[in-house]
């Protein structure tokens, strides 16, 4: 079954190749959106993105990747810049933020050259969290974002919990929160919904470079009521329910698609 309410838009994915963002990219092309992909990637990673678009592309709608840094406000404007003519005077209906880059390193440690550094802070906060604020901004300038849109970004329980080398990327969790607060309170004039998922422990590639991540998984399979790690297909399927229409009431939260894991003790 699709949303047919959401054929023939646009939805506009930050962090689209791998994980939450390219699960969510192939099942909103799944109901007739069109997308846009933003990633980072190597040229050896290429080979698995080209596979990425082409499968959205054999459903039947447009797909148009950029391999940038999501984060560098030039190269976003190259990307709107290009994006502009495809879109034939259509506003973006979906913006996903899946942005994974950040410093894994404790804030304490024996050897000071081994402590995270200011620039790896600001950066990881950057990347994970300003730069939805700065695309977003970017879109209303061009007048790309309006009223049935809907804005989405990936957090996790690492946003309220903590773990070895983890701070960082929990401070930016703990900001885009926020920051998705914010706009969901200036944005609500526009009738734009602005949401947080917070995905429940996932194996995706992101997660496998956190040191640990294996005992994570584990210890999330125990805890989780289901007894297993959630998928991004499963996040991938409530955003497009969120996204059709007549669910705009539902903005400023942080939904958990994890199972019920995080209610857990």
């Amino acid at each position: 079954m699709t949303a047919s309410g959401l054929k023939g838009k646009w939805a506009l994915i930050l962090g689209a190749s791998s994980g939450f963002g390219a699960a969510t990219s192939r099942e909103l092309a799944r109901h007739g959106m069109n997308i846009i992909g933003v990633h980072l990637d190597r040229r050896g990673a290429m080979a698995g993105v080209e596979e990425l678009v082409k499968s959205i592309q054999a459903t039947g709608v447009q797909a148009l990747f950029f391999n940038v840094n999501a984060a560098d406000t030039d190269k976003q404007k190259e990307v709107l810049d290009a994006a502009l003519p495809k879109l034939g005077g259509a506003q973006i209906t979906v913006l996903m933020h899946s942005l994974a880059f950040g410093t894994l390193k404790p804030y304490i440690a024996q050897d000071p050259k081994d402590c995270l550094t200011k620039d790896q802070m600001e950066m990881t906060i950057d990347v994970m969290a300003n730069s939805l604020v700065y695309w977003v901004q970017a879109l209303l300038a061009r007048k790309l974002l309006g009223a049935g849109g809907r804005i989405y970004a990936m957090t996790s329980s690492g946003g309220t919990r903590v773990w070895p080398n983890y701070g960082a990327v929990s401070a930016a969790k703990a900001a885009l929160e926020s920051h998705m607060r914010q706009l969901a309170l200036e944005l609500a004039p526009m009738s734009v919904a602005v949401n947080t998922i917070r995905a429940g422990v996932t194996d995706t590639p992101a997660l496998r470079k956190i040191p640990g991540s294996d005992q994570m998984m584990e210890y999330s399979k125990m805890r989780n009521p289901h007894h297993r790690l959630t998928t991004p297909e499963e996040v991938a399927k409530a955003i497009a329910i969120l996204s059709l229409p007549g669910t705009d009431w539902i903005t400023g939260n942080v939904i958990g698609v994890d199972g019920g894991e995080d209610i857990v003790g």
